[in-house]
């Protein structure tokens, strides 16, 4: 349950609260002294504050607390209470942040629901900010793989142009991270908050690409039965990423087009255009310059897209990260979701680098897998390698294994797209640092193993913790922070 600090100068209305919160399972800290309750708001950094307005009735303290419960990181949600409401004081109170106003005298349930939804509330905004959180560090640049200058300079580019408007085209071969590359730029920009819409624009006929980018009037065709809205306009504020936008018919080129120059869209069946205020990215998997010449792609859209062109490489062309990408695999996927440590031996990763990779960095992370599900004692040798790549292997050499090291923030990122991986480094003795940090090392740790327990279910990792769901939220926003959370 929840952490409760109680504010109110009457010693009645405190003793009668407090007992109500502690049969429902809170820890409360009652008191009727503003300083006392000040000191331990800021100790405690409850996750619910229940103030009076006027304490001792002349001066306005719990506006005050309301302030620095507001100001906490994270914020407290705070009810406010007071015999003395007038409509005026109930919005400045809410104004101020407060999450609900109740006047005096109240019944019982009534501050049983409100504490009921005020908590509830606090659950999904330490669960949006913690999601947040995670896919802002899913797609963080210094947290991405490739050591080999080709894909550094790749990600130096994506570095500078990402929280700018500027539009984006992105090109590439299949598998080599065209969209993950895309997601970066918008989790590293102004709009990260905004929607991010992706569409592949070759999944579906022209007609109805024509209504989801752009969106439709009622009865502009058969079947539309209601008004809807595009992915222009959903994406409003945020990003809209066209994959294999070479695949767009010619007519939605133009529209296209029109969207580009003028900021605005009109829905099918519609006469009336509706801004939007949208960054586009887009992405294409073949030369746009051969399609211009053959008439099947607009020159007047190429140049609006290709604002700032992106070029990723293909593996072939960096293979020296093919190792850094094979331990990655294993590391980061593979042995967290079968509990087992795998291992690849050095000659295995001579044939993986020795490949072509016609699929990328895609066929790499396939071909992992599968020789982890084919592999003996957890070691992956040449033999598990598909057919297609132990045509590299040279016979006769003995199989020297490569250590593959556990999970840590420094080498856990995503592999197709960012900074460098360090490699495995010797054994060394741990320097002892304050005893709080160990604590906080610990208390996290289990807090993991509750979670591994319940397949990320925080409920049921809060309830077998014997806390609220908030303050385990609470505990894994300090894991962020202490930048000690697994990626």
């Amino acid at each position: 349950m929840a952490r409760v600090l109680l504010i109110d100068d009457e010693v009645t209305m405190v003793q009668m609260v407090s007992e109500l919160l502690r049969r429902e399972g809170h820890e409360v800290f009652p008191f009727s002294n503003y300083d006392a309750a000040i000191e331990t708001l800021e100790a405690q950094r409850p996750e619910l504050v229940i103030t009076d307005l006027y304490l001792d009735k002349t001066r306005t303290h719990g506006l005050e607390i309301l302030q620095k419960a507001r100001a906490l990181s994270p914020p407290s949600t705070v009810i406010v209470i007071t015999a003395y409401a007038t409509i005026e004081t109930a919005v400045d109170a809410m104004k101020k942040g407060a999450f609900d106003y109740l006047e005096k005298p109240f019944k019982v349930e009534d501050l049983r629901l409100c504490v009921q939804r005020a908590l509830s509330y606090n659950d999904a905004i330490s669960e949006n900010i913690y999601l947040r959180k995670q896919l802002k560090k899913k797609y963080q640049f210094n947290q991405l793989v490739g050591n080999s200058p080709v894909i550094q300079d790749v990600f130096k580019l994506i570095e500078r142009v990402a929280d700018t408007d500027s539009t984006i085209l992105i090109l590439g071969e299949s598998g080599t991270g065209k969209e993950l590359v895309a997601r970066a730029l918008h989790f590293n920009s102004r709009r990260q908050f905004a929607p991010f819409v992706p569409i592949n624009c070759s999944a579906m006929p022209e007609n109805l690409l024509e209504s989801e980018l752009f969106g439709h009037c009622k009865g502009a065709f058969t079947g539309a039965i209601n008004d809807k809205k595009g992915l222009f306009q959903e994406a409003d504020g945020g990003t809209i990423f066209l994959d294999e936008i070479c695949s767009m018919p010619l007519l939605l080129q133009s529209r296209l087009l029109r969207v580009l120059q003028e900021r605005e869209v009109r829905r099918v069946g519609d006469n009336v255009a509706v801004s939007v205020n949208v960054r586009v990215l887009a992405a294409t998997n073949e030369p746009l310059e051969k399609k211009i010449k053959d008439g099947s792609f607009l020159e007047d859209l190429y140049y609006r897209l290709n604002v700032i062109p992106i070029i990723l490489p293909s593996l072939r062309e960096r293979r020296e990260d093919v190792p850094v990408l094979a331990m990655y695999f294993l590391r980061n996927k593979i042995n967290p979701r079968t509990g087992k440590l795998h291992s690849i031996t050095r000659k295995a990763l001579d044939v993986l680098t020795a490949h072509d990779w016609p699929g990328n960095v895609r066929e790499l992370e396939n071909a992992i897998e599968r020789a982890c599900a084919l592999c003996e004692n957890s070691t992956i040798r040449v033999a598990d390698l598909p057919p297609t790549i132990r045509r590299h292997a040279s016979g006769g050499d003995e199989e020297e294994l490569v250590e593959t090291p556990p999970t840590s923030p420094e080498n856990g990122a995503s592999p197709a797209i960012g900074g460098g991986v360090a490699p495995a480094q010797p054994s060394f003795v741990q320097p002892v640092g304050p005893l709080r940090d160990f604590l906080r090392e610990q208390e996290l740790g289990y807090v993991n193993r509750a979670l591994a327990q319940t397949d990320g279910d925080k409920e049921k990792a809060a309830e077998m913790l014997g806390v609220s769901v908030a303050t385990l939220y609470r505990k894994l926003a300090e894991e962020d922070t202490a930048g000690k959370s697994p990626s």
